[in-house]
């Protein structure tokens, strides 16, 4: 059986809504993965969502000098930990690999392995973090690997608006990428509202230049609780406009303050977006484990879907 996902992805007129999870310690006994399975199966069974992701963890320290706000802990298999999702809820699950660590034969055994065995369709591969260190397998030759594969994976890839900002080519990075069989692009998350609405902008001027359609766009957004989980952000890349700290951590209820931010961004970028033609999605994380931030990404959630179906619903009227 093909994707799930496949045909929603491909209907301009409707969003896709995912929500983002990341694997259990490589440590954690199997009745406590059945547990926290379990919770997040009964949190995501309070919304409506089109599937799920599950991210493969890598060590980024190559990527930066900073220190990690969070140690990094090896997790799970992230095959294991979608099958285990799908089978629990049966939802698609997106899965992301690393591939910079394997060789090509390796990563061919992995893509065999993960059909046959763990029952994926859906996958995003990721390079490495640097481009310092021993990478055996460069994403663009992952691609290439996985198109003369036999099975007929639907590809996604990764986008970042920050790169857009600094280097001004993240739009032929999506060209590239939809090139070597990408279906749909996932964002790193977002607080700089302007940075992603300057990649969309010059995506969609160059989509129309080409006479290309643009593929879409899945919009990641996270909750923020406190400090700790703004520098670990930071860590990661994601770019924090300094009155966007300032307003969170000065709030009397952070927590709650960010998810206005949230709200407001997407508010902002669909403004843009819709009326250029391009197809959104929501994806929804919880960068921490801590219960108040995986609470609040449920409540945003809720928040952004019913933002993004209301502005969906009203351009449908305007056409």
């Amino acid at each position: 059986m093909n994707s799930k996902l496949r045909s929603k992805f491909q209907d301009p007129n409707r969003g896709v809504y995912l929500i983002g999870t990341t694997p259990p310690r490589s440590s954690i006994e199997e009745d406590k993965l059945a547990e926290i399975s379990a919770k997040l199966l009964q949190r995501i069974s309070e919304v409506e969502v089109d599937g799920l992701i599950v991210y493969d963890i890598q060590d980024e320290s190559s990527r930066t000098d900073k220190p990690r706000p969070f140690p990094f802990m090896s997790t799970q298999d992230p095959r294991a930990w979608s099958k285990r999702l799908r089978d629990g809820s049966d939802l698609p699950v997106i899965t992301y690999k690393s591939v910079s660590a394997r060789s090509e034969q390796e990563f061919n055994q992995w893509l065999d392995d993960s059909w046959n065995q763990y029952g994926i369709k859906d996958i995003v591969l990721v390079g490495s973090p640097s481009s310092e260190g021993d990478i055996k397998l460069p994403l663009n030759q992952a691609y290439k690997t996985l198109e003369k594969h036999n099975h007929p994976y639907h590809l996604g890839g990764v986008t970042i608006a920050e790169r857009h900002a600094v280097k001004g080519d993240e739009h032929l990075r999506i060209f590239n990428k939809s090139a070597s069989g990408c279906d749909f692009f996932i964002s790193q998350a977002v607080y700089n509202a302007q940075a992603t609405i300057d990649l969309i902008s010059r995506y969609a001027r160059t989509c129309k230049d080409r006479g290309v359609q643009p593929k879409r766009l899945i919009l990641t957004f996270t909750p923020c609780g406190s400090a700790k989980t703004l520098d670990f952000m930071e860590w990661l890349g994601i770019s924090v406009p300094e009155a966007t700290k300032h307003r969170i951590l000065d709030a009397k209820d952070p927590l709650a303050e960010s998810v206005k931010v949230c709200r407001n961004a997407l508010e902002q970028i669909i403004e843009t977006a819709l009326p250029l033609g391009i197809p959104l999605g929501l994806n929804i994380e919880s960068l921490t484990n801590r219960k108040d931030e995986i609470d609040a990404s449920i409540r945003l959630y809720k928040l952004l879907k019913a933002t993004l179906d209301l502005k969906l619903a009203e351009r449908s009227l305007e056409v």
